[in-house]
């Protein structure tokens, strides 16, 4: 296969070219953790590229195509480990007279036929002027109540849905000390802070368990939502208005409860590098591949920055202090 540009160091790689052919060259079961978002089922259209999984002709043909991901991505990862999709119910047009596919449930159906176990759904919550404003979705709009009420919609919600593969996991992901991190808006309770880090019993460690319950929730209500990479030094003067990263805050949850300090977290759909960033700032491993040529040079600088432990407001972390220097098993693939 040939790739039309790619990054490799010894903590992230990260590829220009087509995600299967990417996820071919990989070994089996060697990746610990993924996530990403895919193309919403037609509903955007990120370039004309004929390999460009966004481009199907229908919404059939987009999950026959779809499937080749989710086999190669079980093949790709550790028996026991975790895949993390980001979704939402799609909707069939923006006539003001809207209905919707359920996305989310043939994602989930598709990962059963392909050997993954469904184990977790999380909703993230949305302002609903927010959507309006970003979307000018008319079902929103307050003139719809006052018209007809009848065909009023919803904000409706993103969902992240967590998948087990098959089989048992050889190297538990564990937290001796409790999560030592809360990522989210809403501050926790100032007398569960000097718990941070408790290395006593853990049924006393009141910080980590505040944390849990927000993360355990099925709704998660304190995203912050504006806490994502750069990314509009990516566009094109023909991307759609849609084209906003994952937020920050979603992946890190992800990336701290699913996998261990060291191991290697795959993106299929790296976008501006949003699923490599968060994982190469909690001092994980990362790989990436990604289609469209612009986004990945904007994913090519998010990463860089996130390599060297640089927060988006310019402060440096700390990353590999304590993690396991092992081997990463990242090809360098033709260009």
């Amino acid at each position: 296969m040939a790739v039309n540009s790619q990054v490799i160091t010894d903590r992230y790689a990260i590829y220009n070219g087509d995600c299967i052919e990417v996820m071919q060259a990989l070994p089996k079961e060697k990746i610990h953790l993924s996530v990403y978002s895919p193309p919403f089922g037609g509903l955007y259209h990120y370039s004309s590229n004929d390999r460009d999984l966004s481009n199907c002709d229908d919404y059939g043909q987009f999950f026959e195509h779809y499937a080749f991901v989710v086999r190669e991505l079980h093949r790709i990862t550790m028996p026991g480990r975790i895949t993390a999709v980001h979704c939402m119910d799609v909707p069939r047009s923006n006539s003001g007279r809207d209905s919707y596919r359920d996305f989310p449930g043939d994602i989930i159906r598709l990962h059963e036929a392909e050997g993954w176990e469904y184990i977790a759904r999380h909703a993230i919550w949305k302002e609903p002027l927010a959507v309006r404003l970003r979307t000018m979705q008319k079902n929103l709009a307050h003139k719809t109540l006052i018209d007809d009420s009848t065909l009023c919609g919803v904000a409706g919600a993103d969902y992240l849905l967590i998948f087990r593969r098959s089989g048992d996991n050889p190297v538990p992901v564990f937290h001796p000390t409790g999560l030592m991190d809360y990522y989210g808006e809403k501050p926790l309770p100032a007398d569960v802070l000097p718990y941070r880090g408790w290395t006593g019993k853990q049924t006393e460690n009141r910080y980590s368990q505040a944390v849990w319950r927000r993360y355990a929730s099925s709704v998660w209500d304190d995203i912050r939502m504006h806490r994502v990479l750069p990314f509009r030094e990516a566009r094109e003067s023909d991307d759609e208005k849609h084209v906003h990263p994952l937020q920050l805050d979603v992946i890190d949850r992800v990336v701290v409860m699913r996998s261990n300090p060291g191991e290697t977290v795959f993106t299929p759909f790296m976008g501006v590098g949003s699923e490599v960033y968060s994982p190469l700032m909690l001092g994980r491993r990362a790989i990436g591949a990604e289609l469209k040529a612009s986004y990945f040079r904007q994913a090519a600088k998010n990463c860089e920055l996130g390599a060297k432990g640089m927060f988006l407001d310019g402060e440096c972390a700390d990353l590999f202090a304590g993690v396991d220097d092992g081997d990463f098993d990242a090809p360098m693939l033709a260009e």
